[in-house]
């Protein structure tokens, strides 16, 4: 058998983009977001060829990076529910050198629950890395793979 994508080093993931442009969550119910950031390698670099997705309660959407390491997504800011703490979308990364994907939070920057998020707690002074910065209404969020300021992940 021919191995599978994770028992190999990519990047192939332009096959799983069937759309152009913005990467727009599936039937948001209320206001739209954008979000914004750069996927970026230990040394700062910029990661110009992975892949992002993003969801919660329902939303979904994928983006690929530029080649400056851009993503965009537009999404819906969900609901805190009981158990979950603060509103926060799940965030996958895949890219080369990685031979499995990452785990991530994006969490809603001035959103009082973040203050007793379980996760967020967990994350101690790096807890920034996980909160996105409101930039005249678009929500700034960068993802660093290495380095000083490299952004938490999650064991799954």
């Amino acid at each position: 058998m021919p191995p599978t994508p994770s028992q190999t080093v990519g990047p192939f993931f332009g096959y799983a983009l069937p759309f152009q442009g913005d990467a727009t969550a599936v039937d948001p119910r209320g206001p739209a977001l954008r979000v914004e950031g750069q996927l970026l390698d230990g040394a700062g670099a910029p990661v110009g060829d992975g892949l992002l997705e993003v969801w919660s309660k329902g939303q979904f959407a994928r983006c690929r990076t530029d080649p400056e390491g851009v993503f965009h997504f537009v999404v819906e800011k969900p609901a805190a529910g009981a158990g979950d703490g603060a509103p926060h979308l799940e965030v996958t990364v895949f890219a080369r050198g990685l031979l499995r994907h990452l785990a991530t939070r994006m969490y809603f920057p001035g959103e009082p629950s973040n203050a007793s998020d379980p996760a967020l707690e967990l994350a101690g002074p790096r807890r920034q890395t996980l909160v996105a910065r409101d930039q005249d209404g678009v929500l700034r969020f960068d993802i660093r793979l290495q380095g000083d300021d490299e952004t938490v992940f999650f064991e799954l």
